[in-house]
């Protein structure tokens, strides 16, 4: 008995549609500050002052420390009427706001994460699944399927676990996933059989083999990964917090001396006054924004449709100097249309668009459809009918033939023309002279022959259509400015892979490529120091995923791609690569962006500080005074609050990201420096001078 959604009372919880792909990019657009997210990050933050937790941050967690003496001391003080008790509750009360700001630039973009997260929750809920086993259905829950276990869906039914289409063929229904409304075929045998759990099925019946057990699918992996809930940092953001730790244990150091230091001059430095020196040294805003820069990086990657499995494989595409693109539906539009069948002398053209059409009956590709559609168009009601009995031979990239095996012995061929002759060859026949000049006059004019054989009686040539996606070369173009080389991967003979190679405008290509090909060429770019990222499909380029360093597999594709690739575009669109290499740019831009601002601001505090606090012992110091700030106090007071006040009104650029141009590495360097170094230092002067000016006003500094 198979299950009706129209009646359905049975099943535990039914998924619901999802808006999937639109929410998640109207998220992305939607204010940072947005009042939901925003309640969540703040009680977050408070949540987060736990010292296990800071202590990951050491940076923040040194400022987290000297709040705290702060606090202390100013209780001391109160309790005993000595020292500056304004002054010290200020300090701490900066302190304080410091270490939440910090906390809540990392809880907010956490917090968009999770709201992104809820539309991929949804698709994985619990819903009633036909168990196909022994011949025989049974209706059993989702969460009880296993691996290998075999699903019958039918119309209007939704697939209840990720797995692979094992019989049929069906339009399904992925909004759910990706957002797109238009239908998506899915097919038995093919680089399209992957399904993903949560997706209806809108026509016909298919049998699908659960490849991976409830609880444990790619996606409960990924919605943990983009909550945040098993994301470790990457080695370039480990690196940088190393270095963040460096300098905060030397210029603690420093702070330590200045104590005796003061003394001899006989300045009495106080706590709050040294605690606060030493948190305007430190690169507090950097330290307060590198999670939220890196969690970002990953929401922007979701906005985009995309999984990753690690922040490392997002931040690593911003590094990467090799893309491997297949031409047919990346480069091309794909779906190659049969434009004319050309004999070779002596052959009637009806017969060549007859045998063209026998051989096609049994490929369900859209080239071999359309070979049949030009056949019918010439042939009229002479067109043959689909033979019974037949063998159908697939097509493989290892053979690159496919065609039928007739009741009659008849055997039909279709393919390459290097693959064709090697067959008509090893079928002791001989190859017409004529043959490779037709071959080669197709390939130049850029379309791809496929010479078509009645068992060793070589027929002629079938001329398949390749068409440039619009825009393609100007894509190329901006992928070049950003010093990536692009490099086409065909099944295509030379010939016509050189034309389209020349047309598109790639840096280079790999003609009548295997899969092993694909992989050769991915450890030669990789053993010449360069970074590669490719995306593909099917089980054949699994190898060639794994060992890129970015492997993006389509989620329409085969299991074994999707778990040797270290990304998923749900959009199965072969050009998102692109995309990916401009998100990891811009995370790597932004996280360089404020690292530069944070130590160029620094500068700005050194003269704010220093002066003001040994003004009086060494009044030599008052040339240092540029800012003319009024009082010791004030100078401090006012370098600390906008070392607080500057980390929420960086968190937009965080969370956003710069915007990424595509420039050349000096160009871009020379930007970063000219805005975020020059402006890194500009600022604070303005900003710190403005808020002593209001200190001064009040009268207590």
């Amino acid at each position: 008995m198979m299950n009706n959604p129209e009646s359905s009372n049975t099943a535990s919880i039914q998924r619901e549609s999802l808006p999937g792909k639109t929410e998640r990019r109207r998220a992305r657009n939607a204010s940072i500050f947005e009042g939901k997210l925003v309640k969540a990050a703040i009680g977050q933050s408070f949540s987060m002052l736990n010292p296990v937790v800071m202590a990951k941050n050491p940076v923040m967690f040194i400022t987290e420390v000297g709040a705290v003496l702060t606090t202390l001391i100013t209780i001391y003080d109160a309790s005993t009427g000595k020292g500056g008790l304004i002054y010290n509750f200020a300090v701490l009360l900066v302190l304080w706001l410091t270490v939440l700001f910090s906390n809540f630039a990392e809880s907010l973009a956490e917090a968009r994460g999770k709201a992104q997260a809820d539309s991929l929750k949804r698709t994985r809920q619990s819903t009633i699944a036909n168990r196909l086993r022994d011949g025989k259905v049974t209706q059993v829950n989702s969460d009880d399927l296993q691996e290998g276990d075999l699903v019958v869906v039918s119309v209007g039914e939704l697939i209840p676990g990720d797995g692979e289409v094992a019989e049929g063929v069906a339009m399904v229904d992925e909004s759910a996933i990706t957002g797109e409304s238009a239908p998506v075929v899915r097919e038995a045998g093919g680089d399209r059989s992957g399904v993903v759990g949560g997706t209806r099925v809108i026509s016909d019946r298919i049998v699908v083999k659960i490849t991976v057990s409830a609880g444990n699918s790619f996606l409960d992996r990924m919605i943990a990964l983009v909550e945040g809930a098993v994301r470790q940092k990457t080695p370039n953001e480990l690196a940088l917090t190393v270095t963040l730790a460096g300098l905060t244990l030397a210029f603690l150091m420093v702070t330590g001396t200045l104590w005796p230091i003061g003394r001899y001059f006989g300045i009495n430095l106080s706590v709050p006054t040294l605690v606060a020196l030493l948190v305007c040294l430190i690169p507090t805003t950097i330290g307060a924004l590198l999670s939220a820069i890196g969690l970002a990086g990953m929401d922007r990657a979701l906005s985009a449709n995309v999984l990753a499995k690690s922040g490392k494989a997002v931040e690593l595409a911003g590094d990467i100097d090799t893309l491997l693109l297949d031409k047919t539906g990346t480069i091309t539009m794909g779906n190659r249309q049969a434009t004319s069948f050309i004999p070779l002398n002596g052959v009637e053209g009806r017969e060549l668009a007859r045998v063209a059409m026998e051989s096609s009956f049994g490929d369900q590709t859209p080239e071999g459809r359309s070979i049949l559609t030009l056949g019918e168009n010439i042939l009229g009601s002479d067109a043959p009918a689909e033979p019974a009995g037949a063998d159908v031979i697939h097509f493989s990239a290892q053979t690159r033939l496919s065609g039928l095996d007739l009741p009659d012995g008849r055997t039909l061929r279709k393919g390459s023309g290097d693959a064709v002759q090697k067959y008509i060859v090893d079928k002791g026949g001989t190859i017409p002279g004529e043959l490779q000049e037709i071959v080669d006059v197709v390939a130049r004019k850029g379309m791809t022959p496929l010479v078509v054989t009645d068992g060793i009686r070589t027929l002629g040539v079938v001329e398949l259509s390749d068409v440039l996606k619009p825009g393609i070369t100007d894509r190329f173009r901006r992928l070049r400015s950003m010093g990536l080389r692009v490099v086409m991967v065909t099944g295509d003979n030379p010939l016509t892979a050189g034309e389209i190679a020349r047309q598109s405008g790639v840096d280079d290509y790999i003609a009548e490529a295997k899969p092993e090909d694909k992989l050769e060429y991915i450890r030669r770019e990789q053993q010449s120091g360069r970074l590669v990222a490719m995306m593909g499909d099917g089980t054949n380029d699994a190898p060639a995923l794994a060992q890129a360093d970015i492997g993006v597999a389509m989620n329409s594709g085969t299991q074994a791609a999707k778990e040797a690739g270290n990304m998923v575009d749900l959009d199965s669109d072969p050009t998102k690569l692109i995309e990916i290499i401009e998100i990891g740019k811009q995370l790597l831009m932004t996280r360089g962006a404020l690292t530069t601002f944070s130590i160029a601001n620094d500068i700005a505090k050194y003269f704010a500080i220093i002066p003001a606090m040994f003004l009086l012992a060494i009044p030599g110091l008052r040339m240092l005074n540029i800012m003319g700030l009024a009082t010791p106090e004030s100078a401090i007071l006012s370098a600390l609050i906008f070392n607080a006040i500057i980390i929420p009104m960086l968190i937009p650029i965080a969370i956003r990201g710069v915007t990424y141009r595509p420039l050349g590495a000096e160009a871009l360097l020379r930007n970063n420096l000219l805005v975020y170094g020059v402006g890194g230092v500009l600022v604070p002067f303005a900003g710190i001078k403005l808020i002593d000016m209001i200190l001064s006003i009040t009268g207590y500094f």
